[in-house]
């Protein structure tokens, strides 16, 4: 189980009545479980000219403490709108006809439901919509069946699309399935090719479910899988909760990231499983400084958190010449079974051999480890902290860390380069590289400020 904390963005409401539309006409109905889909929207720009939705709701200290379970009172059912469910019909149309009528009506539902198994090709759901809009999926949401069957004119990039909205739901019993393998198997992935080598040509896979300048979002209750890449993916938002979501891909699915994360603020991840090919959630905090940019990265914490048979563990990646820093880390109370590279900080992060050391980066400072405890790998040591030449890692607190090998002999030589912090309990391994106090030479510190 994987369970990120850090800030949480939640609204709830009450309603007594609920209804279903059914080609605009409303009736009581007793309360079934509900859902949502999307409305047809142009191209979203690659930069968009305003920014996102400001107002955000209080943020609890726990997602839901008092849920007081599905609060919505109009249903837009897709089969309403001509939806058929039998995982080879096109139900796109449907689906946007449907997201049309409930983003025009206040606490709306968009119903998929159960015991059906709907097709949509690459869509973009988009708003403004009015406030409380909930997108329920009890039953099987999927695209077409791998690249041959992708439609031409659809972006390969992406699947399904939510757009600029606010106070939003994501939620249902239901499966969102990403028919992945096929994309896995092109040669340009990285384990076709020779030795495990990618080989050229077009390569765009869709990332699965994307938000994208939204705010005030929730995602709950979900399994996703299989998707061609990554996962779920917010950018530019702000409010995010998500809760007792699974996702999950096999183990060798190539750059499958569970739960990805950029340029947006205010996010609570809790009560989750991730179990994908690529790097699962924000254990992994980078790749940042990319062709020489600022990466502004700050206050977060991951806990109560178990890492089994993973590449890596809690782990801070960044390009050199870039600028910016990494703040305010906290990782606690985390299980380690069989992880290589449990504890990593790698300021040298390249793709290729051509990469060329640089003076500037990404600061890392304030990172705290404590009750780290588990096994690792004993092919590659258990602690890692690769810091820049000229922008040491500084202010790395180790506490309670105690990692032992699966099997073989220990490992006993943490590896620390230009790395500064203090050991408040012994480590095991010991990690004597770690040096205490500052670098006597220190970099000045305004390109590093976000």
């Amino acid at each position: 189980m994987v369970v990120v904390a850090m800030v949480i963005t939640l609204r709830t409401g009450n309603v007594n009545a609920r209804y279903h539309y059914h080609k605009g006409q409303k009736v009581n109905v007793s309360p079934p479980s509900p859902s949502a889909a999307e409305a047809p929207a142009p191209s979203i720009p690659s930069t968009p000219a305003d920014p996102p939705p400001t107002s955000s709701p209080s943020i609890p200290s726990d997602p839901y403490p008092n849920d007081p379970g599905d609060t919505s009172d109009c249903i837009f059912d897709v089969t309403s709108y001509g939806a058929v469910g039998d995982g080879s019909s096109d139900d796109t149309a449907a689906f946007k006809e449907a997201w049309k009528a409930a983003c025009a009506v206040e606490s709306a539902t968009i119903l998929v439901p159960s015991d059906k198994v709907f097709m949509i090709t690459s869509t973009i759901f988009s708003g403004p919509c009015k406030p409380g809009l909930v997108f329920q999926v009890d039953g099987v949401v999927m695209p077409p069946e791998g690249p041959d069957c992708w439609p031409k004119a659809d972006s390969r990039k992406q699947w399904l699309v939510f757009y600029r909205l606010n106070d939003m739901k994501l939620t249902g019993n239901g499966i969102i399935e990403g028919n992945g393998d096929k994309w896995w198997e092109l040669p340009c992935k990285p384990h076709r090719g020779p030795n495990g080598s990618s080989l050229p040509g077009p390569c765009d896979s869709p990332a699965m479910i994307r938000f994208f300048m939204s705010s005030n979002l929730v995602v709950s209750g979900l399994r996703i899988q299989n998707s061609p890449q990554f996962h779920v993916k917010f950018d530019g938002c702000d409010g995010v909760l998500i809760e007792k979501l699974s996702v999950s891909t096999p183990k060798l699915s190539p750059n499958t990231d569970g739960i990805h994360i950029e340029n947006t603020k205010s996010v609570g991840i809790y009560n989750s499983m991730i179990s994908n090919g690529g790097r699962h959630v924000l254990l992994c905090i980078g790749s940042l400084g990319v062709q020489n940019s600022q990466a502004c990265v700050s206050n977060i914490t991951v806990r109560n958190t178990v890492i089994r048979e993973s590449d890596n563990g809690v782990r801070i990646k960044t390009w050199q010449g870039g600028t910016g820093s990494v703040s305010g880390i906290s990782f606690e109370n985390i299980q380690m079974e069989n992880v290589r590279n449990c504890i990593i900080v790698d300021q040298y992060y390249c793709m290729s051999k051509e990469c060329l050391n640089q003076t500037s980066a990404v600061q890392v400072t304030d990172i705290q480890y404590r009750n780290i405890k588990g096994t690792y790998d004993v092919r590659t040591p258990p602690i890692h902290f690769a810091c820049s030449d000229t922008v040491a890692c500084t202010n790395i607190t180790m506490a309670e860390v105690e990692l032992l090998p699966e099997e073989g002999e220990l490992v006993d030589d943490p590896f620390c380069w230009n790395a500064y912090g203090i050991e408040e309990t012994l480590t095991i391994p010991p990690i004597g590289c770690l040096q205490e106090g500052m670098p006597q030479t220190i970099t000045e510190t305004s390109q590093y400020s976000c």
